[in-house]
């Protein structure tokens, strides 16, 4: 089964990023975290989070998915992060798939990769993801491109990145989390 990646940075949205973890691992699908640096990540709602895992670690490129929450200064942090740009460039070049939500799609765009490409972020961001195709949906979905536009997006978002791995597995948890 696919294995997901979620990059945690000081300043994360507590919401856009713990949701898919929780959501991900009620489908029993391998999920884990990945500071950027020490084990505790703080979000930007001062939640201290212990990753499971370090971005420096070689494994994350086995990994199919990658998740990049928004959250400020989380985001910029992200995008400031040279192993997150080459991170964002590999699971491009290779096809993988690459999600981003709220201001986390500024990753993308430094990255270079949002040229043509359909995708939607938190409003005042749609600069910085240059020549997309900008919508103003929850999520959207553009080839192995996943984007939501916000916290309330959260939900959405983590059943989309678990629609593309199982999709039985959607309705199933849809069902117990009484999500209509």
């Amino acid at each position: 089964m696919a294995k997901v990646a979620v990059l945690l940075a000081n300043g994360f949205e507590t919401l856009e990023a713990l949701t898919v973890v929780d959501i991900l691992r009620r489908a029993k699908v391998t999920c884990d975290t990945f500071s950027l640096e020490g084990e505790d990540v703080i979000s930007s709602h001062n939640i201290k989070v212990k990753a499971d895992k370090n971005i420096n670690a070689s494994e994350i490129e086995d990994y199919d998915f990658l998740v990049l929450p928004g959250g400020m200064p989380g985001a910029t942090n992200l995008r400031d992060n040279e192993r997150v740009i080459d991170l964002v460039k590999k699971f491009s070049s290779q096809n993988k798939y690459i999600c981003a939500i709220c201001a986390g799609p500024i990753s993308l765009g430094k990255a270079k990769i949002t040229e043509g490409v359909s995708m939607t972020c938190y409003p005042g961001f749609e600069d910085e993801i240059k020549g997309c195709n900008y919508k103003e949906d929850l999520v959207v979905v553009d080839k192995n491109i996943i984007t939501g536009r916000g916290p309330a997006a959260a939900i959405p978002f983590a059943f989309e990145i678990l629609s593309h791995i199982s999709e039985s597995k959607v309705e199933e948890i849809k069902k117990a989390m009484l999500f209509k």
